[in-house]
């Protein structure tokens, strides 16, 4: 809904209450975000209606054909474990959604000449909108007030130009204010705005890539193509030869089944919806699922000294004329005129205003604070510019007794900014013949547990990177006294030119100091040219560009709206220890997976290599759809929940198909190996089909419980029950239940004549095919590495 010619509005009083109704009423009212999480109506349909749940459906139908209706307990167990899922990522869903609410800033409106804070879906045209530096412009619109306002628009044209905006000039949704504020009247509300028009690509960018996700999804695509013609061959080849038409619809569907890991995929999106709603408990929000997954593999992080390091409570300490003649109150007026004046809001100039009242002093002239500039200024009515920032930023060169007063107090953890007299103030040219009047020294607290954390993330091997625009030795001197390791290997950002070698940069030094935001971005790129998984933190319009350039981002929830709406997690808190949380999900999601999805393939495995030998034999597929339930659903499926679950949080291997092959692959063989043998056995001394059949049971059943047990470790007390009561389990529905489930009596001597000495070689075969693959695997990943080293 666009109305460019949207009704006058006077920017000190607003919209009043009437007119917003009766906007409302005509449909000229915004619409809100699109929720980070999908809707219930989605989750049910992308749950439900699954290529594998199709094929449980047809084989259904098949087994239904053949009256042998006990056979159709498997579309039970689909069912179960869709129904898990569904239930799981509805909870999940519900706990994101509140944690979004919480993380969600207001936007301020005026209306009735009074200021308002209102969500972005209640935002309506013509509505007058205050803007800060920081904030996102949430609807397109029109500058109706400015003081110095400068617009970011990289979103838009994907290059980080900063453009002044004037009285009257557009302004675009989706971008965002690098410095200065004013106010905005409304043009455009609801899906017309631009940022709708991209559905939030401008925002979000790429989703995060997970390499779990990844590679299961290959595992699925590879059985997608191999499930429904090897169980048509399959089908085939015994009708023809001779079976019976009920006896090859049982084998094939037996055979289908097998080959379906149903649970691996529900499992893998399930274990990231729980996780996330673990984290919205611990008051952080994941914006993207996928993002636990790559926080966890994340070798580096990137962050900011304040709000991470220190508690971001700055304090004014003194100011120090630096100028004959002038006295601290003279040093204190210019830097509270220039504060005042430009209408700045950062931390810095919060803490100027606590300490020193308003001058009052007319400004002609106002350059707000910019991240890329490190300075604010302001032309007085008297004729003098004066500035007020970094002073590396303002000074080409610094007098060296300046400087060692600078060094001295910037190694006793100070902030030390300079204010200074210019003669031409114009933000688009360097600064003429600054004069130095003073410096002004600001105080941080460390935060009470920053050490702690810190410590933690040393101990596994997480390299701590400090990124700041702060002068380098006060942000050395306090990385040291929080604990980061090599905090004095420090650089000034500055004395680094464009074509310098950025990864060698970053890779040598721990603490960056006056740096600024390309810089930023830049650091962290030269981080990932070195192979390394790059997470960073920030709070401001500085951090933009480093947030869209890492692996991961993370936002604090005090930050500006602009760096909330782009980063993976929102620490809601603003407490950066909450991060150790979010690396434990993250690696208990991994670790948890990479061991569930070798039980899995155990059966997908063992049933395509079964299957493709069947078809060339003249004797049925060895098992029946209901045969296989017991060991699907208590070896594989109900452990696989609890261990999906549990605590893990050991560092990343990123072997996951190496883990997963040197439990699923032994196993798979030894059950194709025993399930052979013992139809040749049938063969030879003419045992019937039930029995031949629950021998592959029994052996199956005896190496998917070794391999559980393999896969448990390391053991404990829940654990060691577990496996001991699945095993009870399994033998309880072969003594009191073996009719169901088409299988000869417990209590037949002759069955246990022939699985006692199978089972009892099958730890030792299982033990010695596992070292064999575990050669193959290591010999393979020697010539990888050594291809690898060839071709540098």
């Amino acid at each position: 809904m666009a109305d460019g010619n949207s009704q006058q509005v006077d920017p000190e009083v607003g919209l009043s209450d009437a007119q917003v109704e009766q906007l409302i009423k005509d449909g000229h009212k915004n619409t809100g975000e699109e929720s980070l999480t999908r809707s219930v109506s989605d989750i049910l349909r992308d749950n439900t209606f699954t290529l594998f749940n199709l094929i449980n459906v047809i084989l259904g139908a098949l087994v239904f054909y053949t009256g042998s209706y006990k056979n159709l307990l498997f579309l039970g167990i689909a069912i179960f474990n869709t129904a898990i899922g569904i239930i799981q990522e509805i909870r999940s869903k519900r706990q994101v959604d509140k944690m979004v609410l919480l993380a969600e800033g207001k936007i301020n409106v005026i209306r009735n000449g009074e200021d308002l804070q209102v969500h972005s879906n209640d935002i309506v045209l013509g509505d007058i909108i205050q803007l800060g530096r920081g904030d996102q412009i949430p609807v397109d619109g029109i500058v109706v007030r400015s003081r110095g306002i400068e617009v970011d628009e990289s979103p838009i044209t994907g290059e980080s130009v900063t453009i002044s905006k004037n009285i009257g000039d557009p302004l675009t949704s989706g971008t965002y204010l690098v410095g200065g504020s004013g106010k905005m009247q409304v043009t455009t509300v609801g899906a017309d705005t631009f940022v709708n028009h991209l559905s939030n690509e401008a925002k979000q960018g790429e989703d995060a890539s997970s390499i779990l996700l990844n590679t299961i999804n290959r595992i699925i695509k590879v059985l997608t193509y191999v499930i429904i013609p090897l169980g048509i061959i399959l089908f085939v080849a015994k009708l023809y030869g001779g079976t019976g038409i009920n006896r090859a619809i049982l084998g094939s569907a037996a055979a289908m089944i097998g080959m379906i890991p149903e649970g691996l995929v529900l499992l893998t999106s399930m274990t990231l919806a729980v996780s996330a709603m673990h984290l919205a408990r611990k008051k952080t929000l994941v914006r993207d699922l996928p993002a636990i997954e790559t926080l966890a593999r994340v070798d580096v992080i990137c962050l900011d000294k304040t709000g991470t390091i220190t508690s971001g409570d700055l304090k004014f300490v003194e100011a120090i004329p630096m100028m004959k003649d002038v006295s601290v109150a003279e040093v204190e007026k210019v830097v509270a005129g220039i504060t005042y004046g430009t209408g700045d809001a950062n931390e810095t100039a919060n803490a100027i205003k606590d300490a020193v009242d308003d001058p009052e002093l007319k400004t002609e002239k106002i350059i707000p604070f910019s991240s890329d500039r490190k300075w604010s200024g302001v032309g007085l009515s008297d004729g003098h510019d004066y500035v007020f920032g970094a002073p590396q930023f303002i000074f080409e060169h610094l007098d060296e007794q300046v400087q060692a007063v600078i060094t001295q107090n910037a190694r006793k953890g100070y902030r030390v900014l300079a204010v200074a007299q210019v003669d031409d103030l114009d933000p688009r040219k360097p600064l003429d013949a600054p004069k130095l009047i003073g410096l002004v020294l600001i105080s941080d607290v460390i935060r009470p547990n920053a050490a702690n954390t810190f410590e933690y993330f040393r101990n596994q091997d997480v390299n701590i990177k400090v990124i700041s625009g702060d002068d380098p030795t006060t942000v050395s001197t306090i990385a040291q006294q929080a604990g980061i390791q090599d905090a004095a290997n420090s650089v000034d950002m500055t004395t680094v030119k464009d074509e310098d070698d950025f990864g060698e940069i970053a890779a040598n030094n721990t603490v960056f100091g006056r740096v600024t935001p390309d810089q930023k971005k830049r650091l962290i790129a030269g981080l990932q040219s070195k192979k390394h998984t790059v997470a960073m933190t920030g709070d401001g319009v500085n951090d933009l560009l480093a947030l869209r350039q890492a692996d991961c981002g993370i936002a604090m929830a005090s930050g500006s709206e602009s760096t909330k709406s782009i980063a993976d997690f929102v620490l809601i808190n603003s407490n950066f220890d909450a991060m150790i949380d979010v690396l434990k999900e993250g690696r208990r999601v991994i670790n948890n997976i990479e061991r569930v999805a070798s039980m899995y393939l155990i059966k997908t495995m063992y049933s395509v290599a079964l299957s493709f030998i069947f078809v060339f034999f003249a004797t049925g597929y060895p098992f029946e759809p209901i045969q296989l339930t017991p060991i699907t659903s208590l070896m594989v499926g109900i452990p696989s929940f609890f261990l999906a679950l549990e605590p893990n949080f050991n560092k990343i291997t990123n072997q996951f198909m190496k883990q997963v092959l040197i439990i699923s692959t032994p196993a798979a063989i030894c059950v194709v190996g025993y399930v052979m043998l013992i139809e040749i056995i049938g063969q030879l001394f003419g045992l019937q089909y039930e029995f031949t059949s629950t021998l592959c049971v029994l052996l199956t059943g005896a190496i998917c419980w070794l391999a559980l047990v393999m896969v448990s470790r390391p053991l404990n007390r829940l654990k060691i029950g577990m496996d001991i009561l699945v095993l009870v389990a399994f033998l309880t529905i072969i003594i009191f239940f073996n009719n169901i489930f088409s299988l000869v009596s417990f209590f037949n001597k002759d069955i246990w004549l022939y699985a006692i000495p199978l089972i009892a070689t099958a730890y030792p075969l299982y033990m010695f095919m596992q070292g064999v693959i575990a050669t193959v695997l290591d010999k393979r990943e020697k010539r990888r590495l050594r291809k690898q080293a060839g071709s540098k």
